[in-house]
Order: structure tokens, then sequence, then C-alpha cells
């Protein structure tokens, strides 16, 4: 496929543009139809809200509020001087198109909107449509507006989900940074701009994709609000990362002497299998949870796997297109005139990536060591975290909507931003209960309205804020004592006591969603790499970073250790759902770092059967760009802090840690460090159950060696019967050449080996007495010629064999052997 698609690459461009255009189109006529379905069955809160639905089944919009203070001279809210500004003001508002209800504290029944102290006062404004719907030209109207009547002495703030919509950076900007800082990495990595581009490209081909195919499915399934910042977010790490990975093998290839259709093919059947296999395993991972079954998350894992998907197909089919397009010009003119003067380059790994390896292999225990240590320091406040919902108090003190939060808990109470709602059906008298309610700790007000179709609500608010754990205890006293004790049945509402109820369906729930994607992961893995060693690792790290970076998440958001400094508002609660997508992104993206690294690790092992050696080349050969990749992820997670959402926040700084811990300390320094202390346990799988498995090969397999002619065996060295006959057909040929010492003399009885580029020994001889050797080739490309003898250190050069028989001399010297043509 990959071949088809360099060679008709037209074709496969005009579909790939033609498709981002035509979803494009689509989706903006169609628009969006996102919706925050919390479907909590068998709890509660979801209990109260079918009853207050059926009492109530009239479904007001979006309801915001203005809220203001007086101060000084301005004298109380109720006086002439605040309310010939302010009735004006919100008779205006009443009469804007859109805007279906106004109820302020200067009509009937309005002194309940009015603080203690006469110095607060709130106006509820609905709006016809939620909140989603409501035009943000009408928002930013009724804002200035209500904001207009301020003056010296009177402050007033709007606060509600409309009203959030107008204070959110333009949409895009978070993207848009993360691309960038993206594409400084990548030009750093490269020193290329069109290598650079390449990612870039395919990136936005598969997000915008995704994103306007969502924008579609919005109509049809439950989507939320949150699920295209998430997909976005997810897509962009991934697509990016992908492409970094095929790209980087592409260099690598024709930097080693392939011509620029052989080293992609090649680059798309080795690094190309990994991102197919990489992408499967994020899919299963985010499909893990529909095991928590909430309706919410339906929508999200549409979402980023749809996303996902078509990253991993633009990686496989319009990536070969833009490198067949660049041709050399994938390398920088500096790489492409090197290539030019001095040939291929070596294919061993060299650089700080190998000597960071070679340092491993020498001290794992050490490296083991800190590694474990620093990993257990950043997990530790993982043991205070507590679940639950972020409002308009955690955003920044600057914004009208947190001013306003505060304005109102200054006023009425902390409680009152977040009422409860004590349902009571059949009819039955609630005098008692209110009564009993009242006098119930942490209750500073308790007030029953007037019944329909046949169900009180009673209003509840707590002493303490919505987010405080107070809360949370207030509303099991009310379900465990107060209402059993009143003897009349009765359900706990409102949006604190389902986000709680959110809270504890999750936290029952995640322990089976973890063992489901821990399971599929140690599944796959293990089919994969023909390992029990392996994927239990990558299990263990895999929980080992999920716990580091939940504990970073706990610091910031939680603690506070930070959030003003970042921008992102107050501490609170993690956000209850957060723990479900984040887990599935880290073990998606944890799994690709795994494959991409192991897999070579594998590749290795195959072809020497020599674990020190396989980990040793695997780590050399991937550690840099696993790190480039990560550095990219984390460029592109943390500028979500950008986003305008909480939600979008946290995700973003907990994914950034997430994966700096895990591509810098896991996957470079603590599973090489445990591959080599475990040695050929690695790779063991019992004989019963190798049998049992099916064949998933996730790097290629070794292109098939043609023929060779039959050998005639003399003196210990392998000759062809026609060793210096040219194969203009692309046959077997020989390199051939003399062994001598730094003086000139011939050496006889050394070693020579002649390997291919995934580290298979193709032939091996051994110099005669005047030095000569001849190896045999199966046919025309790039090889590696290693020679040892007695008392020199053994040398491998990059050797490209084209039609005809190669001659090599070897001058070998105390330091190794020098290779000369």
């Amino acid at each position: 496929m990959a071949r088809w698609c360099y060679r008709h690459r037209l074709v496969v461009l005009v579909l790939w543009v033609g498709a981002l255009f035509g979803l494009g189109a689509a989706g903006t006529s169609a628009g969006t139809d996102y919706s925050n379905v919390f479907s909590l069955p068998d709890t509660d809160s979801k209990q109260a809200y079918d009853l207050m639905t059926k009492a109530f089944p009239q479904s007001s919009g979006d309801t915001d509020t203005v809220v203001w203070r007086s101060s000084g001279d301005a004298g109380p809210v109720t006086g002439t001087a605040v309310r010939s500004r302010i009735e004006p003001a919100l008779k205006e508002i009443a009469g804007m198109r859109g805007v279906g209800e106004v109820a302020g504290p200067y009509e009937k029944n309005g002194a309940a909107r009015i603080s203690r102290d006469g110095r607060t006062a709130y106006a509820q404004i609905t709006f016809t449509g939620q909140a989603n719907e409501v035009p943000k030209d009408l928002v930013q109207k009724v804002v200035d507006t209500a904001q207009g009547t301020e003056r010296d002495g009177l402050q007033v703030e709007l606060g509600g989900q409309a009203i959030t919509r107008i204070q959110e950076p333009p949409t895009g900007v978070s993207e848009v940074v993360g691309i960038a800082a993206a594409a400084v990495v990548l030009f750093l990595a490269f020193g290329s701009l069109f290598a650079m581009l390449l990612p870039i490209v395919v990136a936005i081909m598969g997000v915008g994709s995704g994103m306007m195919a969502t924008m579609l499915l919005s109509h049809v399934t439950n989507v939320p609000e949150v699920a295209p910042l998430l997909g976005s977010l997810i897509g962009l790490g991934v697509g990016i990362d992908y492409a970094l990975f095929i790209v980087t093998r592409h260099r690598r290839g024709i930097q080693r002497g392939l011509d620029p259709e052989e080293s992609a093919v090649r680059a798309l059947n080795t690094s190309g299998r990994a991102v197919l296999f990489a992408g499967g395993t994020v899919c299963i991972a985010l499909a893990g949870m529909l095991v928590m079954n909430l309706r919410f998350l339906d929508g999200v894992v549409i979402a980023t796997s749809l996303t996902v998907v078509l990253s991993v197909l633009a990686a496989i089919t319009l990536l070969p297109v833009l490198l067949g397009l660049l041709g050399p010009r994938v390398l920088s003119r500096k790489q492409r005139r090197r290539l030019a003067a001095a040939g291929p380059d070596p294919a061993e790994a060299s650089g700080p990536a190998a000597r960071w390896s070679a340092y491993v292999q020498r001290r794992p225990r050490a490296i083991a060591a800190m590694a474990l240590v620093v990993m257990a320091v950043l997990a530790l406040p993982v043991l205070s975290l507590r679940l639950g919902a972020t409002d308009q108090g955690n955003n920044q003190e600057s914004t009208t909507t947190r001013q306003a939060y505060d304005l109102l808990a200054e006023g009425f109470g902390p409680g009152f931003n977040g009422p409860l709602q004590v349902v009571v059906p059949g009819g039955a008298d609630t005098t008692e209960l209110v009564r009993t309610i009242r006098a119930t700790d942490d209750v500073a007000q308790a007030a029953a309205a007037p019944p329909a179709e046949g169900i009180t609500v009673i209003q509840v608010v707590p002493e303490t804020s919505p987010q405080s754990v107070g809360t949370d205890r207030l509303i099991d006293r009310l379900r465990d004592d107060v209402i059993p004790e009143a003897g009349v049945e009765a359900h706990v509402g409102g949006v604190t006591a389902v986000f709680k109820d959110f809270a504890s369906v999750t936290g029952d729930r995640l322990p089976y969603f973890v063992g489901a994607i821990i399971g599929l992961g140690f599944l796959l893995l293990l089919i994969a790499f023909r390992s029990l060693v392996v994927p239990l690792t990558a299990a263990l790290m895999n929980l080992i970073a999920a716990a580091a970076s939940f504990g970073v998440l706990v610091a910031v958001f939680q603690w506070g250790w930070g959030t003003e400094f970042l921008g992102i508002g107050k501490e609170g609660p993690i956000t209850a759902f957060l723990p479900v997508i984040m887990l599935s992104l880290l073990f998606g993206l944890s799994m690709d770092y795994q494959v991409f690294l192991v897999s070579r690790m594998h590749e290795e092992w195959v072809h020497t059967g020599d674990n020190a050696r396989a980990v040793r080349v695997g780590l050399a050969e991937t550690s840099r760009v696993i790190n480039c990749a990560a550095l990219i992820m984390i460029c592109v997670f943390s500028a979500f802090v950008l986003s305008g959402d909480m939600e979008g926040a946290m995700a973003g700084i907990g994914l950034a840690a997430a994966v700096a811990l895990d591509a810098f300390i896991l996957r470079t320094a603590l599973v090489p460090a445990a591959m080599h202390l475990l040695g050929r346990s690695n790779w063991w799988l019992p004989d019963w159950l190798e049998g049992r498995l099916p064949h998933l090969a996730v790097e290629a397999a070794e292109p098939p060696a043609a023929p060779p002619t039959e050998p005639i065996k003399g003196a210990g060295l392998i000759k062809t019967a026609e060793p210096m006959e040219s194969s203009s057909t692309g046959g077997a040929t020989v390199v051939h050449g003399f062994l001598r010492t730094f003086d000139g003399d011939p050496l006889a009885g050394a070693s020579v080996t002649l390997v291919s580029r995934g580290g298979r020994q193709l032939d091996r001889v051994t110099s005669l007495a005047d030095g000569s050797y001849i190896v045999s080739v199966p046919a025309p490309g790039a090889y590696v010629l290693a020679v040892t003898a007695h008392g020199v250190a053994p040398r491998a050069r990059h050797i490209t064999v084209g039609g005809g028989p190669l001659v090599y001399d070897v001058e070998l010297t105390d330091d190794g052997a020098d290779l000369v043509n």
C-alpha cells in the first residue's frame, strides 16, 4: 500500500483534500448539537431529577445571574441611588430578543434575592435556549448593559454558563500554540523546514477530518462539549508523533544509502506497522471507557477514537505521498551534501543516545533505583485525591463569573452557589421534614416550594461551598439519617448532588476499568512480542506512570501549587470523569512508546539472541525519537491550558506530566534497566502457550534473501561458483578484498561477517593465509561488514552493494579495523 500511495501521489492527495473539504462543508452547514448527558441510573440524584422533570415538564432555557453589590456612600441596594440604575437595565435586558424572563429583587416576592445586610442583590436571566444555543452577541449585549450601570460604590458582575462562553479565548488558540511549539521542536530535531512540515500537515489533516466528523456525529448521538477538545488534544499529539516516527525512519534510510521510494516503503513497512499497532492500542484503551457504563463518556470515546483512526490513516496513506513529493529534500541541504561527499552513514547508532544506552547497560541497578524513587515521590500526592466537579468558583479571579460567584457567596453564604433539592413525591406533608432539615448541622436555609403534580421540592442551602467536603457529608447525612427518620420517601438532587454521585460511581467502577485496559494491553503485547515478561513490565510501568501523573495533578489543581501562576484559576477537586479519560489516554500513549521501544529490541533479539545487545541497540536507536515525540506531545498538551476550559487544562497538564515521566524516566531509564536485569527471561514464553497464540508481527519481517549460487568450500573460505560476474538483474553477488595489519602484513584467521540491516547474519568466512576473503551477498542493498581478529577490537562498517562485486580492503590496527575501498 505504501508503494502504491507513493507512486499514485496525485490520486491520494486529491482524495484527502476532497474528504477534508467535504467534511468541513457538511459540518459547517449542519452545525453542532453537542449535549452533556449525565445519565446515572440507580442513583438518588437521578431519581430526584426524574421527579422534577415530571413536576416541571416545561424545560426552560439557560439561567444566568446578574449580581450587584453596593458599598460606601452608594447606600443599600434597595435605595433609590442603586435601584434607579439597576432597574432600567434589567427592563432593557428583559426586552432583548432571546431573553425569556428576568426575575429581579425589585418585584413582588423578590425580597429573597437581597442579602441580609442589604448590600448584595441578584437577578436571574432566563434565555429562550440553552447556553450553547444563545448567540454570543446577545450574551455580550447583556453583559455590556448590566455592567454599564457600574459607578463608584456599585459593582456589577455576571455568572452562568452563557456568560462563561464569552470569556473563552478564541477557538483554536491552544491548538495553534501547540502546533507552533511542536514545529520548533521538529525543526530543531530535523534541521529541515520541509521535514518539519510533514508531521504537522499529517496531524492537521487527521485532526481536521476528525473534528468535522465529530460535528456531524453530534446530530445522531450524544457527544459532550468537552469531546472535541479532548479529540483535538489527543489527535494532535498522536498525529504528529506517528508521522515523526515514520519520517525519522525514512530519513535514516536515505542517509544509509536507499533511494527515496525504497526508503519510504521500508519506513512504512517497519515504523508504519508499529504506528498501526500503537493506534490500535490507543483506540482499545479509549474503548475501555465503555466499561464504566456512563453515557456521558460514550461521546468522548467516539470523538477521540475517530480522530486517532483518521490520524493513523493519514500517517500511512498521506505521508507516503508527501515523502514522494519531497524526495531527497526531506533531508536538509547540509545532510544532502554530506551524503554526497562522504557516502552513506554507518548502520550502528552513535551519539548521546548510544552513550546513554551503554551507560544504562553498565549501571542498571542504580538507574532503576533512582527512577523508582523519583516516581514514588511524585506519586505521593495521589493519596489525597478527591473527585468532584469544577464550577465558576474555580475560574480566574479577573473573570466576571468568578467575581459574581464570590459576591453571591459573600452575600448569601458559600452554599448559595450550589443548593440541594430534596424532592418528595406522593403529595406527602413536608412540614416536619423541612423543620428537621433546618435543624440539621451545616444547613443554612431550607424552604419548600408549592407542590406541583403531587411533588414537593425543598430548596436546601448548605453552609459550605459546593466543592467542600462538608457539603458531601451533608448530602450523606440527609440521605442516610434525616430523610429516613422523617418517615417519608424523598430524594436529594441538584447539581452538587449529581456530581457527588458521579464521583462515587466513577470511583466504584474505576478498578474494573483499569483492569480491562491493562488486560487488553497485556494480551496485545503478549501476542506481538511472544513474551510474558514484556507485557507484565509494561502493565507495571503504566500503573507507575498513572500514579505519578495523578500526583502531579493533585498537587497543581487540588493543592493549588501554581494554579494562579499558570492562569488556571482556583484550586478544587479533580473533575470526576477526568481519571477515566486520562487513564485511557495515558495507557494508550504509554503503549505507543512501549511498542516503538520494545519492537526494535525484539527485532534485534530475534536476529541475534543477545538480550544485552537487543536492549542496548533498541534504546540507542529509539530513545532520541521517543524523547522528541514526547517533547512534542508535552508542548501540545500544555498548550491546552490556554483553552479557557478547566477540564481541558486539567487534562493537558496531567497528560503533559504523564508523557514527560513516561518518556524521560520510564522508557529511557527504568524499562531498559529492568530489561538488562531480567536478561533472557524478558523473552520467555511457555511452549504450550506459544502454540496457542496467533501471530501478529509489529516489526516487518526481514526481506527474503535471494538464493545464493552453489558454494564451493575450501580452506575455511566460502567462494561462490561465479564470484566475479556482474548481476544486472539484481541477483546475488559478493564482497571481497584483503585483510592486512597496519604494517601491511597479511592477516590470516580473522572472521569476516556480513550482516543484514535487521541484524541477521548472512555469511561468515575466515581469511586465508594471504589475508584474502570473500563473502556472499544475496542481493544488492545496504549491509554491515564486521571484522574480528585476535588482539584487536572488533569493528563494523556500513556498506552499499550494487549490481556487481564490491572490493573492500581491510586494514586492522590495535584500535580496531578501518575499511578502505
